[in-house]
């Protein structure tokens, strides 16, 4: 179905046609209403796409440290600044609009910067059906001038290992590196944030 503001959706020659070819009418209705409410504010619905494409990236990231802080960070918990996974998404959803497949195109790469260098937190493809078209690398970068609790000192050596780290705060930077698989010429992109 092509929706166009001359065509009259809800005709019943449309919907009897559908219907013939043993469309559901609850399910012809629904995607009517839907393009009918596409049509009527097209700039409105590309705002909310973006929104829920920019949450539910934000809410992938949350999801990859709450992961790692038992499998990789081998801590309690992890102190994420305010603002900071939308931000990140947002930076990705920008890095990817250029791109020819956009976010389904895109390998991620999260990593922790650490004193000894960086440490692979999880390898996601965002649409592991489409073919890769470009790499990102997210690099969270840990709260150097976070002072440890008391608490962290009290226990230290009596109930935990030593390789164990109760808390781990993050900085409100991150750093995004952009590789492009398709074209040789094409340059890695660095972003710090």
């Amino acid at each position: 179905m092509v929706a166009t503001s001359t065509l009259k959706t809800k005709s019943s020659e449309c919907i009897s046609e559908l219907v013939d070819r043993r469309y559901d009418r609850a399910c012809i209705d629904k995607e009517l209403d839907f393009w009918d409410h596409c049509l009527a504010e097209p700039q409105g619905n590309a705002d909310a796409a973006e929104d829920r494409s920019c949450q539910q990236l934000a809410k992938m990231f949350e999801d990859c440290l709450s992961r790692a802080k038992k499998t990789t960070l081998h801590c309690s918990s992890v102190l994420v600044p305010e603002k900071l996974t939308q931000r990140i998404a947002r930076e990705v959803l920008r890095l990817a609009s250029c791109e020819p497949c956009g976010l389904r195109g895109c390998v991620l790469y999260v990593d922790l910067e650490l004193d000894k260098g960086c440490k692979r937190l999880e390898r996601i493809a965002c649409d592991a059906t489409v073919v890769p078209t470009f790499e990102l690398t997210l690099v969270f970068k840990q709260d150097g001038a976070a002072w440890p609790s008391l608490r962290d000192f009290l226990f230290m050596g009596t109930c935990f290992a030593p390789t164990f780290r109760h808390v781990l705060k993050l900085s409100p930077g991150f750093r995004l590196v952009k590789k492009k698989l398709y074209s040789s010429s094409a340059g890695t992109v660095v972003e710090e944030c």
